[in-house]
């Protein structure tokens, strides 16, 4: 694995570090990894879960067409 450094504030990696110790992560780096992956999860739960719960299960009787 290629490593890079990031320049970012005091606040952030106080942030980053808290983030890291309340998660168990074993790297900064698995922390913001963790974190991007709760954002998209996030982001999904939100465009597409809008009607989460209140949409029940087809049943036969749902099917529009007719059936003799």
């Amino acid at each position: 694995m290629q490593s890079t450094t990031i320049r970012v504030s005091r606040a952030t990696l106080e942030m980053l570090e808290a983030y890291k110790k309340r998660t168990n992560a074993r790297s900064l780096d698995e922390a913001i990894r963790r974190l991007l992956i709760e954002h998209r999860r996030a982001l999904a739960e939100n465009y597409f879960g809008i009607d989460k719960g209140k949409i029940s299960g087809f049943s036969e009787e749902d099917r529009l067409e007719d059936r003799e």
